[in-house]
């Protein structure tokens, strides 16, 4: 595997971990809304990772790729409300930093998605 497909499997292991930690929800309505929304966002981030390992040297699929995931994470927290939206918004606009095509962006992105991740289970709280 190479460095980059590392990274980006790195990248969605971390949010599919993160859809299995929101299961401590305080109540039991939240906890479903929670781990749905964690379990959309843990998918949208799988395809990401999967249209651009696919070619991982093409920035035109790299940028959309990345900008299908940040459309598609905005218009899930447009189904919440409160923090839960607020993470998912967060995440979305950094799928969006990634839609200029700039490989080394992804990098940058996965340092940061733990603070997505984090951000989503802390609304879950």
């Amino acid at each position: 595997m190479t460095p980059p497909r590392r990274r980006l499997a790195i990248t969605a292991a971390t949010l599919t971990l993160a859809a299995l930690g929101v299961t401590s929800c305080g109540a039991v309505g939240q906890a479903v809304d929670c781990n749905t929304a964690a379990s959309e966002a843990s998918k949208i981030a799988t395809e990401w990772s999967n249209a651009i390992t696919s070619n991982p040297t093409d920035q035109n699929a790299f940028g959309e790729a990345s900008k299908t995931a940040a459309d598609q994470t905005k218009e899930l927290a447009g189904k919440y409300d409160g923090e839960v939206a607020a993470a998912l918004n967060d995440l979305a606009d950094g799928f969006q930093t990634m839609e200029g095509g700039d490989l080394t962006s992804a990098t940058e992105f996965t340092g940061k998605l733990n603070g997505f991740t984090s951000k989503i289970t802390a609304a879950c709280s």
